[in-house]
């Protein structure tokens, strides 16, 4: 911001300070129009920061009742822009994304409860079949937030988390069940992914919303959707922190399995590596039956995984694999040892050709820290 133009916001809330009334200030506002910014009142919240800390409680006060006005209708634009960004592009991201790059300062807490009470407020106000577009503008746009790489990733989950909050008061289980499953399997995912919080109850939410969904995605009339959420359900009993350890990962290899029963190799080859990739790590983690062949079911997910995951087409996913892989071989504890550590060892190489220092540095030193230690074990 240039000084020439912090110094007329200045003037400004000096005017609107010295004003005798509400009324007043009003005029002020109206005459000074091109002032009128998110700069200004950003300045008066500033301002009437000061002012409190200089005992000039009505001033502050005069100042910061302005200065919510005009960020209320600032951000109350914004979410208008938004929204009509997305339904005009039927949710693409190549067009909103854009859009929030260039107002990441309106990401935040406040924007999320205008969100909220917009919506609230709008949808008894309209007709039913203008109250479902507008639901489905924001349904899209908080899948959009959920997944948007800037600003601030906690701050957009509570956004996404809000939206999809706000739209399940029109399409409730009773009235659109298919959308309502849709919304509960979303938020489920959000809740799973939050990062305010208690993490604990984040994931309890993440398992009630999933069960919910469930109630109306079953196997035989939506297949497809019920096998995705029963893999998320997976994913959240594994990340379970309540409750019992061991029952949690039964529930996770229970939900995996249930998966399975759709997504086979080949109807949704991506979908059933992913899940076998998943099973693999919960089977290693298990902690009843018998250790050595909880290991060996691991090994047999992550090599199924690894026949959709090749190193050309997913290479991402297959050095992943690979580690787990690496690291269930370092565990096994049948066969011979020496072998074992022989073929942990080269597939954490073979991650390391993708996880490179420079591509996914986290990866990387957890992967060279295994190998390291996997050599001095067959040293001794």
């Amino acid at each position: 911001m240039d000084e020439q133009r912090m110094e007329a916001y200045l003037n400004l809330i000096n005017t609107l300070l010295n004003c005798g009334n509400g009324e007043e200030a009003g005029k002020i506002l109206n005459d000074n129009q091109e002032l009128i910014d998110s700069g200004l009142w950003q300045t008066m919240f500033q301002v009437a920061e000061r002012l409190t800390e200089t005992g000039d409680r009505d001033g502050a006060e005069f100042l910061l009742k302005i200065a919510n006005y005009l960020a209320s209708e600032d951000y109350l634009d914004f979410l208008m822009e938004v929204l009509q960004a997305t339904g005009e592009s039927k949710g693409d991201s190549k067009v909103v994304y854009p859009l929030l790059q260039q107002n990441l300062d309106k990401l935040d807490g406040y924007f999320a409860e205008i969100l909220r009470n917009w919506a609230t407020a709008k949808f008894p106000e309209v007709e039913a079949d203008v109250a479902e577009s507008i639901a489905i503008y924001i349904g899209n746009f908080s899948n959009l937030i959920q997944d948007f790489p800037l600003g601030n990733k906690a701050t957009n989950m509570e956004i996404s988390i809000t939206g999809y909050e706000v739209i399940s008061t029109v399409f409730t289980r009773n009235s659109h069940p298919e959308s309502w499953a849709t919304i509960q399997n979303n938020l489920g995912n959000a809740y799973r992914d939050r990062i305010t919080g208690d993490k604990a109850e984040n994931i309890e939410s993440a398992i009630a919303a999933y069960k919910q969904a469930l109630q109306v995605r079953t196997q035989k009339d939506f297949p497809m959707d019920w096998a995705m959420t029963q893999h998320n359900l997976g994913n959240a009993y594994s990340d379970r922190i309540t409750g019992d350890k061991a029952q949690n990962i039964e529930s996770a290899i229970a939900a995996y399995k249930q998966a399975l029963q759709v997504r086979t190799q080949k109807d949704f080859p991506m979908d059933w590596a992913m899940t076998q990739n998943n099973l693999g790590t919960a089977y290693r983690n298990r902690i009843t039956g018998d250790k050595a062949q909880n290991i060996e079911s691991a090994i047999a997910a992550y090599k199924q995984a690894l026949l959709v995951y090749t190193q050309t087409d997913f290479p991402i996913n297959w050095a992943m694999t690979q580690h787990n892989l690496g690291t269930a071989y370092w565990e096994r504890i049948t066969g011979d040892k020496a072998q074992n550590i022989e073929s942990a060892i080269a597939a954490y190489k073979q991650a390391l050709q993708v996880d490179t220092l420079e591509a996914n540095p986290l990866h990387h030193l957890q992967t060279t820290r295994n190998l390291g230690n996997l050599y001095f074990d067959n040293q001794n």
